[in-house]
């Protein structure tokens, strides 16, 4: 209704968006009578009453309306402080490490906080984690090999190992290239589109089991951060690991520690179609097929493929 507040919640942070100061107050105040007998109180180090235009921060993201009239939805800046300092502590530990330990570690934290981040606007900031991310590579690998030349460091870490991207100067491991010629290398932030958030229709929860198609439809229509192969696999595998045939995304990653952990617990494998076949999946004719899977599905296989007998030798016919 016209002059009514919103909020906002998600677990115990809430959002009040009202049109008066007066109204905010009245609001906060009915929030308060209400959470009394439950036993719960606001915090008050955490609950301010500000103007739109001074904005505010909720769940990592600042909600402020600019002087142009534009309500615009950024990253926090906390959250980018504390994306910066954790990046940073990651390579302090990476000290004495070698490109694949750096690639692990920190691929799975940059996909993670522009997956989550994508949504609002992020491209200027995208930009300067990766000037920021550059410069703490650029800093691991100079320490690593104090002893040698600046452009003798930059041809053994970095290049253009992206193929589809101009940018050669993109953080790799030469040593990990596979048979193609392919070298593991470090994402950057700006490589995930941006995407605007689709609205959730009205109250619908993934828990509803009568909402099943919808959630369904959702998950189709809203394209992952992944990239185009990646994404080709999971749309072939109509976006479910072939061995558990649970879904591989969720509706709405809600953090980017979600994301990240998402990032880990995802895994690309070849599969052998016989095994899915065994299992009641769908086997195909082509032999290996690299597939996305859970990785505890993924230790699951290997578990059960040691503990299958190995074959029998081939007894002689006794022919001559």
């Amino acid at each position: 209704m016209p002059g009514c507040p919103v909020v906002v919640r998600y677990a115990d942070d809430l959002v009040a968006c009202c049109h008066s100061r007066q109204q905010a107050e009245q609001v906060k105040a009915q929030l308060a009578a209400w959470l009394a007998p439950r036993g719960l109180v606001f915090n008050e180090d955490k609950t301010k009453i500000v103007h739109l235009t001074e904005g505010f921060d909720f769940l990592g993201v600042n909600v402020r309306r600019y002087r142009n009239g534009k309500l615009l939805i950024k990253p926090g800046t906390a959250a980018v402080r504390r994306l910066r300092s954790r990046l940073a502590a990651e390579m302090r530990a990476l000290r004495g490490s070698n490109a694949a330990a750096v690639l692990a570690a920190l691929n799975p934290i940059i996909r993670g906080w522009a997956a989550y981040y994508r949504g609002v606007v992020s491209s200027k900031i995208f930009g300067e984690l990766d000037d920021y991310v550059w410069k703490l590579t650029w800093r691991w690998a100079k320490r690593t090999h104090s002893g040698k030349p600046k452009r003798w460091v930059a041809h053994r870490y970095f290049g253009r190992f992206d193929k589809f991207r101009n940018d050669r100067w993109v953080f790799g491991n030469r040593a990990g290239a596979d048979e193609r010629g392919s070298v593991p290398h470090l994402v950057k932030f700006a490589w995930t589109p941006i995407v605007r958030h689709q609205m959730v229709t009205g109250t619908a929860s993934p828990d509803d089991p009568g909402l099943a198609d919808y959630w369904a439809t959702r998950r189709q229509r809203v394209k992952p951060p992944l990239d185009s192969y990646n994404l080709r696999l999971l749309t072939r595998q109509g976006g479910r690991c072939p061995i558990c045939r649970d879904h591989l995304l969720s509706p709405d990653q809600p953090s980017p520690r979600e994301w990240e952990r998402w990032w880990l617990s995802v895994a690309r494998r070849a599969i052998a179609a016989d095994y899915l076949a065994y299992q009641g999946g769908r086997g195909t004719p082509d032999g290996n097929r690299t597939r996305l899977i859970h990785t505890s599905c993924g230790r699951e296989l290997q578990a059960r493929k040691r503990r299958m007998p190995a074959p029998e030798p081939a007894k002689p016919s006794g022919l001559a």
